[in-house]
């Protein structure tokens, strides 16, 4: 008995230790990484002191004496804060995801290299300039310098993973083009239009496809001689001289400006809010960076590059959303039967071009699969396993573009000249860029490589053995949309339609609904003179006027309708009095947006089945468009449910069941109290780390943020947006507000979901989280003596 009890002491003792070494090693892994902010740094190659202030959000200021000393020292905090996503980021633009995460990404390995990013940026550092060179290059060298310094003072996650990071190669810059331009979601909608097409009749096919010559808003007004607005009187102008692994691209986003004659400080402002995957870290990096006499601009940089995408300078400010071109079309080859490595093309026969590719696996094998190519681009079809028919693909992004001299020269642009000069290289990414002066100038320009092709099949796969649907150029950049000082006084864009339908050349068809646009449309014109708090009440707005559109017509169908109980009664009258908000304590946005949902289904999946409906539903602009269209004549083949040959269903019929299904649904969910339906309890924001899907490293390491209960939705400014097969935790959104006052730039409001670290343990990785989710804002530092009055933290670098 004795003995026993020994052991047993012995074991209790023995799980102790093995617990507290645990809880020890996992505290080292946590904490290894995060610098010190006030720590001074010796970097050889520096060619004079540089100072970095650091605020209380750990924002870096940094005062360099040149180019080269500024992305060197930029490279290095940026390895300082984001190694790690840095590191996840090259592996995607490469296609190297299964190296650190196993054979279940070599498929989308294969995608990523058929894209051929590092072609296109060896091809961008062929012709780059001096300026380019250096930046690239003293970038580079920052972070190896960082990596060589801080070998045992890895992130977390490199441990987790078990790998060490590389050497950064300037062409690792130049893929983050590529990475930035691959928004092909409205693209393989191509691929999906042709399964739709083979599954349902020609009259349901054409009510899903976009009505091209639809009235709507559009971004641009254009007159009749087909140029753009500049119309202001001379005399007031003054011209002077880019999922699941948090990696996602550009997809919607909000921007406006107003002018000094609409602005409560005589100057004008801007705003600017880029929608994309929430996630931590987040995509975002705050930086300002300075050099005295020749440059101070502060912004947004991606992490992997060192320069300012949107942001503001001492003379403008700019911000961005997507455009939607179609810039991307899928060819049907024609193979040769008696050799498959042929394809026909103008009456002759090609040969593919085979490139082999070896793919290393995490668990030290590896892979060998070839890639092959036609002179257009890559065969997707045996990647994305399109069935038999060989698909090539010619997207933008093969294309020459310098979207990183383009942002050198924004960096420093002085006005509108400088400004538009500097988009002339801006192809593949295709932006509404708005822009703002301290002149008193606004304006708006399409910056994209918009293809001229021939438009007679207008949607699907092309026939690939001519060069009939061949690209034939760009449009000219002299002739891409503008505004410039419009008498409105705003210039505004949201994803929706670029310009009208007398303009001559065709841009998109995969728009955003019209609904933020025109939401923050109306409330620039509900007031004539417009104040910074009235920009944040717009970027914070969650008013729906899709909800406004649709729900005059779901009540009228539900008109004729008797609640079966109390719990259907108050849901309906709950309808009937909504003020369209989506606010998070509001019930009736749980019930509306169900509805939505459920009536997106019962409409499209009895004819397309599950698969193909979920497919989709996944591509929400092609079901959202063709559901859009019908709601304008409530008349449509799509509202007859196949699997009732007996009936043929209305949509009255559809909006009954959707409701009933609705509230049927949401009393299981939610209780019978129907004043607990809140939009907040259901639609959650969560801030998920890549390796926080595995819980015990969730739980070890803390990497996930959330859940937090938020409003909005995907048709409202403030942009809550989710997965509409996988409702309702909010999965993109702004990953940025900004908020630009030109009448003095350090009045200026910014903040982002996450924080600037992403050092899971630092007390920086989510610190502007609760100001975010709470619609508040910080302060963006811009003068050197508002800098350092507010500065938390300082460092000096120096090569001594």
């Amino acid at each position: 008995m004795k003995i026993l009890k020994i052991i047993l002491i012995a074991l209790v003792a023995l799980i102790v230790v093995i617990v507290i070494a645990g809880f020890t090693f996992i505290r080292h892994m946590s904490n290894r990484a995060i610098p010190d902010y006030n720590e001074n740094i010796r970097i050889e190659g520096l060619h004079a002191p540089v100072e970095v202030y650091r605020d209380s959000f750990a924002i870096p200021h940094i005062y360099a004496t040149d180019e080269h000393d500024l992305y060197m020292v930029t490279g290095y905090l940026l390895a300082e804060d984001r190694l790690w996503q840095m590191d996840l980021l090259r592996h995607v633009t490469e296609g190297r995801l299964s190296e650190i995460f196993g054979a279940g990404y070599v498929q989308a390995d294969l995608l990523l290299r058929a894209l051929r990013f590092r072609d296109k940026s060896d091809k961008i550092l062929a012709k780059a300039d001096s300026s380019n060179l250096i930046a690239l290059n003293a970038f580079a060298e920052g972070i190896n310098v960082f990596l060589e310094k801080n070998k045992n003072h890895l992130p977390p996650e490199f441990t987790i993973l078990r790998y060490k990071p590389e050497k950064w190669q300037p062409y690792q810059t130049l893929n983050m083009i590529g990475y930035m331009a691959w928004d092909l979601k409205a693209g393989w909608s191509e691929i999906l239009l042709t399964s739709i097409q083979k599954t349902v009749d020609s009259v349901r096919y054409r009510q899903i496809l976009p009505d091209l010559l639809r009235n709507q808003p559009t971004v641009y007004p254009q007159d009749k001689s087909g140029t753009f607005s500049s119309l202001l009187p001379d005399m007031m102008l003054y011209t002077a001289g880019l999922q699941d692994l948090g990696a996602d691209v550009l997809d919607a986003s909000n921007n406006w400006a107003v002018s000094g004659f609409k602005s409560s400080t005589g100057k004008p402002l801007l705003a600017n809010d880029m929608h994309l995957g929430l996630s931590v870290p987040g995509i975002w990096y705050q930086i300002h960076q300075v050099i005295p006499g020749k440059m101070n601009v502060t912004g947004l940089l991606l992490p992997g590059a060192p320069v300012v995408i949107c942001g503001h300078n001492d003379s403008i400010a700019w911000g961005m959303t997507n455009t939607y071109v179609d810039n991307l079309d899928f060819y049907r080859e024609t193979v040769n039967p008696g050799d498959t490595g042929e394809y026909k093309y103008m009456g002759k026969w090609l040969k593919f071009l085979n490139k082999k590719e070896v793919i290393k696996i995490s668990d030290g094998t590896q892979v060998e699969k070839t890639i092959r190519f036609s002179h257009r681009g890559p065969v997707v079809s045996s990647i994305k396993n399109f069935g038999t028919d060989v698909i090539t693909m010619h997207w933008v992004g093969d294309e020459m573009s310098d979207e990183f001299k383009t942002v050198l020269m924004l960096d420093r642009a002085n006005n509108w000249a400088e400004f538009k000069d500097a988009l002339k290289t801006f192809n593949s990414l295709s932006q509404n860029v708005a822009y703002a002066d301290v002149k008193g100038n606004i304006g708006l320009f399409c910056a994209a490589g918009i293809p001229i092709r021939d438009r007679e099949i207008p949607f699907g796969i092309l026939p690939g053995d001519t060069d009939k649907y061949d690209w034939k150029g760009y449009v000219p950049f002299e002739e891409l949309p503008y505004m410039f000082n419009p008498l409105s006084g705003f210039v505004a864009s949201a994803n929706n339609r670029t310009v009208p339908r007398d303009y001559p050349y065709h841009i998109g068809s995969w728009y955003s609904l019209p609904d933020r646009f025109s939401r923050i449309t109306e409330m620039l014109t509900a007031k004539e003179i417009l104040s910074v708090e009235d920009f944040k009440n717009i970027q914070l707005d969650q008013k729906s006027k899709l909800a406004e559109k649709y729900m005059p017509a779901f009540v009228d169908a539900l008109s004729g309708f008797k609640p079966k109980d109390e719990v259907e009664k108050k849901a309906l009258e709950m309808l009937k009095t909504w003020n369209y908000t989506m606010a998070a304590n509001s019930s009736a946005p749980t019930v509306f947006e169900t509805m939505y949902l459920q009536l997106l289904h019962g409409v499209f999946s009895d004819e397309l089945g599950n698969d193909l409906f979920l497919s989709l539903n996944g591509v929400t602009s092609i079901s959202r468009n063709a559901f859009d269209q019908m709601m304008e004549t409530r008349v449509s083949a799509w509202f007859d449910d196949i699997s009732t040959p007996d009936k043929t269903e209305t949509f009255t019929d559809m909006v009954t069941l959707a409701f009933t299904k609705s509230v049927g649904d949401l009393r299981v969910k939610m209780g019978e109290d129907t004043g607990l339906w809140q939009w907040g309890k259901i639609h959650h924001l969560l801030l998920q780390h890549p390796l926080g899907v595995k819980d015990i490293l969730d739980k070890a390491f803390h990497l996930n943020r959330g859940p937090f209960p938020v409003g909005g939705s995907f048709h409202t400014v403030s942009p809550y947006s989710y997965d509409p097969n996988n409702p309702y935790d909010s999965k993109t959104g702004s990953s940025h507000r900004h908020i630009f006052d030109l009448s003095d730039w350090d009045k200026s409001l910014t903040v982002i979901p996450t924080g600037n670290s992403g050092i899971p343990s630092s007390k920086h990785y989510c610190d502007q989280t609760d100001l975010y989710v709470n619609g508040r804002y910080h302060a963006d530092h811009f003068t050197r003596d508002n800098v350092i009055k507010n500065a938390q933290y300082h460092m000096t670098f120096s090569n001594k």
